[in-house]
């Protein structure tokens, strides 16, 4: 994407499956949207943000089933726990959906509708093995086996074989512009995902079974009213639901084909061969991008219920803060790849680089202000070691960070950011201010405005990773709400206003108080 881009900005969540409450995963994926979503609200796009709970299927009936309960009270109460986790960790989306909604049905139906009258849909029977958990079907050379003997899916899933009245969706008839659409740059990464679904569409597609009889939780198939749509179809229609499909809206003229699905790497065939054969097959635009990112992994473990090692994402929010929890995450992985985590990384992390580099440059620079020149701010002349750090700043701030969050590259975006900070930590250890006190106390003030102003990019900056501790300090600068986006860090008038309107900083609060290490861990 251009940095001169202001086209209309969609971005999706896989919508995630409430047959458990949420875990550290889920919170994950949640954070990386919502940080893309406020980078490109800040570069003045405007973004429709979408995330919410994919309810049916015959995991959510046997889970329901298990409990003594209905599927639908399953959901009702799973979904809130998906929904507060999203309130919580404060991801900016713009339409929670639930598959359970009327307009969910509605435009499901009309998506089946039309896939039928395009002659891609036949009734037929479905003899094959399928995993519950996945909500996936396998073919046999797919399959590993366990040391038990035991049939696995390729996600270490278990499979059963399945014999039922299907109809099927005539997928082999996209293998050609699947296979093309997926050599498109840009439109699946990171590359790996990509090379790895070329291959699968370039082994031969089968025709995909899109309906079940053996279980009714689910959108009714049209005509067929023992028939449930595979909740694959469902589910991936929700992309679409949100923007008031089947009907002509605005939000469908403005904001379809999707900018970007964020999914986890363990989802990518359906969104990135099923999903754009479905939209090939009723005539709508394929979506411009689709982004497969990697698991996080609790100390270097995968998260299972059987291990004994989920995490709850609100728990962490709670011990250590949200906007501490949002900066690791975002932070510590190369963004595509498998990342691991454990409390004690989570805190070393958030003291290191929030609290004792940005936090304490925050707090000193502000409080030595109002101390030593009465938190009044004057126009002043830097000379050459102030200039040349409000232009590494500057750097750090409008080009690299932007630059790498255009390309989803955010540990490498915050590295830069971070090094802007210790440079400016640097120029406080060399410059001395509490000895200019005495010495030279118009030049104190040239040093400790120069930080002022390198204060309001770096919180500018890191916004979409910690929005509500910039705000706060960006509060305290006392710069206003419609001078915090990217475009103003090119605003050269910003300080001349604020010194003009009799600005005085106060005595600041802490941004990033220092967290303690948890007294016991697991081995």
């Amino acid at each position: 994407m251009a940095d001169t881009d202001t086209s209309p900005f969609y971005i999706t969540t896989a919508i995630n499956y409430p047959n458990g409450r949420p875990h550290i995963g889920h919170a994950y994926e949640g954070i990386a949207a919502d940080v893309i979503a406020r980078f490109q609200r800040l570069r003045g796009r405007k973004v429709r943000f979408q995330t919410g709970t994919d309810e049916h299927g015959l995991k959510m009936a046997r889970k329901a089933e298990e409990q003594g309960r209905t599927p639908r009270e399953l959901a009702d109460e799973m979904s809130g726990y998906f929904h507060e986790m999203d309130k919580k960790l404060n991801i900016s989306f713009d339409r929670f959906i639930r598959t359970v909604e009327p307009d969910h049905h509605r435009a499901s139906q009309a998506i089946w509708e039309r896939m039928e009258a395009a002659g891609d849909l036949y009734l037929d029977r479905y003899e094959g093995w399928y995993s519950i958990r996945d909500e996936a079907y396998y073919d046999e050379s797919e399959l590993k086996e366990s040391e038990g003997g035991e049939k696995l899916s390729p996600q270490d899933t278990p499979v059963e074989w399945t014999v039922e009245e299907s109809w099927f969706f005539r997928l082999s008839k996209y293998q050609q512009p699947l296979l093309e659409l997926l050599k498109t740059p840009g439109f699946l990464e990171p590359v790996s995902r990509r090379n790895e679904m070329i291959a699968f569409v370039e082994g031969g597609l089968r025709d995909l079974s899109v309906s079940r009889t053996s279980f009714d939780w689910g959108v009714k198939v049209p005509g067929s009213d023992n028939h449930v749509m595979y909740v694959w179809v469902d589910a991936l229609t929700n992309y679409l639901t949100g923007l008031g499909f089947p009907d002509e809206t605005p939000e469908m003229a403005e904001f379809w084909p999707a900018s970007l699905h964020l999914i986890g790497k363990d989802i990518v065939r359906f969104h990135t061969i099923y999903w754009p054969a479905f939209l090939m097959s009723v005539k709508l635009p394929v979506p411009k991008a689709v982004f497969g990112h990697g698991f996080l992994l609790n100390r270097g473990q995968k998260e299972s219920k059987s291990i004994g090692n989920v995490t709850d994402p609100l728990t962490l929010a709670d011990e250590y803060g949200v906007d501490n929890l949002r900066y690791f995450l975002i932070r510590e992985v190369a963004f595509g790849q498998d990342g691991s985590y454990s409390p004690e990384t989570i805190v070393n992390r958030a003291n290191a680089e929030l609290a004792n580099s940005f936090g304490n440059l925050a707090q000193r620079t502000l409080s030595m202000i109002v101390k030593n020149m009465d938190g009044v701010l004057k126009a002043f002349e830097p000379a050459e070691a102030d200039a040349a750090l409000l232009q590494t700043v500057r750097n750090a701030c409008s080009i690299d960070l932007p630059r790498e969050f255009e390309s989803l590259a955010f540990s490498v975006g915050i590295e830069a950011w971070i090094k802007a900070v210790y440079a400016c930590n640097q120029y406080v250890d060399e410059q001395a201010p509490w000895g200019l006190k005495k010495t030279d106390p118009d030049r104190m003030a040239v040093v400790l405005q120069t930080l002022f102003l390198t204060l309001r990019d770096l919180a500018i900056a890191i916004q979409p990773v910690v929005p509500e501790k910039s705000a706060m300090l960006l509060d305290q600068l006392g710069i206003p709400e419609s001078d915090r986006s990217f475009a103003a860090l090119d605003d050269s008038d910003w300080y001349p206003r604020l010194v003009e309107s009799g600005f005085i900083l106060t005595k600041p609060s802490p941004i990033f108080p220092r967290l303690d290490l948890p007294e016991e861990t697991d081995a």
